[in-house]
């Protein structure tokens, strides 16, 4: 099945955050820190204030009566710390960070004018170099645990007949979405704000709004139904969004504020993170130690973690492991969770590990990783729910005919390119949270279903559209989803691939409820014989009952079941690259992906899921990195031209294989979510081409042509 909102997209009917036009519009242009660490000692507006057209210039210094408490400003998936408060102090803390918000009444002069402020500060020299910063490194209060430690893995190691000890590092990566983050707040006249915000959770944003102005719940409305693009960027609230109700507030009037693609660098990202995995193995190929070290940044303010070392505790069978992960603060934003967060990073350093270990057993690394397949979860020894990654070995190797590959380095040509074939594992946890749904079913037969959830492009307005019409049985175009509104019955924010085992489980149990409704009228009018149920019309039941509307809502959660399994979707990923011998430029060729998700909801959106997932994961391996000047603090990278990623020239042969995994646990779907699973191991099988098709092993992400050459 297509997508329902494709049409909408394509013809220019969909708007987003910044395209709501309403009479009486200001437009907010934000003016950002020029240095990294420091305080503003003076801010001069009077330039700007007297420019024709300027409504109100907004700093620390006038913005006044907001609280002080942390907790005002803890949105839903905040970490520990104490989260950033625009325009609340002289305080900077990361460069480009908001100082002043210039209000007009046109873009063009918003932007005009907040060229003309001119700001003095108190500079610090700032902290940014996460390679010197190590000696503060610490141990931080985690999201998710670490995994306890089993064995003696140092003997253990110490004692193994093979060894691979290496260190790999991984860059800053910012999310880049197509659309810009923005917001349009538009003020009734009794003082309501409705805001339409780029978001991934508008309760999210409804209730950090509410906090931190004092509005009552009803005072204000969050609304985002189309998102372009966010990949976890929009997990939290931005700046932009309180930036533009502060001054709709004020200035008791609509205002819109968006940022520039320059301003997106300002925002959270990917966290550097350099990491160590030690491998100790029995000749034959057994794992007999693994250790895993990671030390990633974080802001001085927050303290942002991943999970970049679990996933080793758990993908592979070994008896001694050891797990540390620490933070280094730094002066830069608090990172975000960006896809895939931490298993992205975290299996990149554990499958390239496992290639290094099958190239000093001169073993086939698909072998290697058959030799030491996990039944059971290591860091919980717990069953999997289901677990099909042997099929996807297998698929996804005879797809890619990765019994033809010569295992030894600079062996196979084309022309004049050195042709290198690598392989890696992906595995990403199947989550399930609480989500609410109402399904309002007519005598017209037309069926609304509706949910707080978002849809950032993964295909969540069709996939819910599939499964209430199935629920139920009525036509696809029948069906409505209705999302992104704060009005809603309550979901979580849209990410950690959950959304369709949470709100598609919620949605489903509400239509159950519907559809026995309907079945009920059916026996009152029919007797026992209407236990054909389904079979009869849902239209002629409620007329012949006299049934205008059956209006039902179900909450659903993880089921306690889950509790005694390990839940997790994997992946096997082929890639192919052709290595220029003179010039060191890499050409992803192809790439095969065997993904076991659970039950795909929609082949056609799923795939698109895992395409996306694979070019990002090629921009991973290859071209993405933000670059910081340490001297300023600042990224240098900050925008379309200089943070490179792939484009469609760099993009070729694609294949995707979804691969048949029932599982009656995760969720009354089935499902166990694909929006992560497709990126994690991407580039660790770019990589691990890399090494076979050159023979020289790059640890620091992106792999340019200068680290091959060098």
């Amino acid at each position: 099945m297509s997508r329902v909102d494709g049409r909408a997209k394509v013809t220019g009917k969909a708007r987003y955050a910044a395209e709501y036009n309403v009479p009486n519009l200001a437009y907010g242009h934000v003016v950002g820190s020029a240095i990294a660490r420091g305080a503003v000692t003076s801010i001069h507006t009077a330039a700007a204030l007297a420019v024709p057209g300027v409504l109100h210039v907004f700093t620390h210094e006038n913005v006044k009566g907001l609280p002080w408490f942390d907790r005002s400003y803890r949105d839903e998936v905040a970490p520990s710390g104490s989260p950033f408060r625009p325009l609340y102090d002289e305080r900077i803390h990361f460069s480009g960070q908001p100082i002043a918000l210039v209000v007009a009444e046109t873009f063009e002069v918003a932007r005009h004018a907040a060229a003309l402020i001119r700001v003095d500060y108190a500079h610090k020299m700032p902290q940014t170099d996460f390679e010197t910063q190590w000696h503060s490194a610490y141990t931080p209060e985690f999201r998710t645990p670490l995994p306890k430690a089993r064995g003696d893995a140092a003997r253990a190691f110490a004692a193994a007949a093979v060894h691979v000890d290496a260190q790999y590092r991984v860059p800053v990566e910012h999310h880049n979405p197509m659309e810009l983050f923005g917001a349009t707040i538009v003020r009734d006249e009794d003082g309501r704000l409705t805001v339409y915000d780029k978001t991934q959770g508008v309760l999210n944003v409804h209730g950090y709004l509410c906090r931190v102005f004092g509005f009552a719940e009803d005072e204000l409305r969050v609304v985002s139904p189309f998102v372009g693009g966010a990949f976890g960027s929009g997990l939290r609230p931005q700046y932009h969004v309180f930036l533009a109700v502060l001054a709709a507030r004020e200035l008791k009037r609509s205002v819109r504020v968006s940022l520039t693609r320059q301003q997106m660098f300002t925002l959270g990202h990917r966290p550097m993170t350099w990491q160590r995995v030690k491998l100790g193995a029995a000749a034959d190929g057994t794992l007999q130690a693994l250790t895993h070290e990671a030390i990633a940044e974080t802001s001085q303010f927050e303290d942002f973690s991943e999970a970049v070392v679990n996933w080793s505790g758990m993908l592979y069978r070994c008896e001694a492991a050891a797990f540390d992960h620490k933070l280094v603060q730094l002066d830069v934003n608090t990172p975000v969770d960006m896809r895939a967060p931490g298993a992205t990073w975290g299996v990149y350093a554990l499958e390239s590990a496992m290639d290094e270990l099958a190239a000093k057993l001169r073993m086939d690394p698909l072998e290697l990783r058959l030799k030491n397949y996990a039944e059971r979860d290591g860091n919980e020894d717990k069953p999997f729910s289901s677990k099909a990654l042997r099929e996807c070995y297998r698929q996804g190797a005879e797809r890619f005919g990765w019994g033809r590959r010569n295992p030894e380095p600079r062996s196979m040509r084309e022309g004049t390119a050195m042709v290198g074939w690598g392989m890696a594992t992906g595995t990403w946890e199947a989550m399930q949270e609480q989500a609410t749904a109402r399904a309002v079913l007519t005598a017209d037969g037309r069926l609304t279903v509706s949910s707080a959830t978002g849809d950032i492009g993964t295909g969540t307005y069709t996939v819910m559209t599939q499964i209430a019409a199935d629920a139920l049985g009525v036509p696809i175009e029948h069906v409505t989803f209705e999302l992104g509104d704060s009005r809603l019955p309550a979901a979580p924010v849209e990410g950690g691939s959950w959304t369709a085992a949470s709100v598609g489980s919620a949605v489903k149990a509400a239509c159950d409820k519907i559809r026995e409704r309907v079945l009920d009228l059916g026996r009152r009018i029919d007797g026992p014989s209407a236990e054909a149920g389904a079979a009869q019309s849902v239209i002629d039941v409620l007329r012949r009952a006299g049934v205008q509307t059956i209006d039902e809502t179900a909450t659903v959660g993880p089921s306690k079941k889950r509790e005694d399994y390990a839940l997790y979707s994997h992946s096997a990923v082929f890639a192919e690259v052709k290595v220029d011998e003179d010039l060191g430029t890499v050409k992803v060729t192809r790439v095969v992906s065997a993904v076991a998700g659970g039950r795909i909801l929609n082949p056609k959106t799923a795939r698109s899921q895992i395409l996306g997932s694979i070019v990002w994961g090629i921009g991973m391996a290859l071209q993405e990195e933000s670059v910081m000047d340490h001297a300023r603090g600042r990224f240098m990278t900050h925008n379309l031209a200089d943070y490179h990623f792939p484009v469609h020239a760099d993009v070729h042969d694609i294949d995707v294989i979804f691969v048949e995994e029932h599982d009656d646990v995760v969720n009354p779907l089935g499902a166990k979510g694909l929006g992560e699973i497709g990126i994690v191991g991407v580039g660790a099988a770019i990589a691990n081409a890399v090494y076979h098709a050159t023979g020289k092993r790059v640890r620091d992400l992106p792999i340019t042509l200068d680290k091959l050459l060098s």
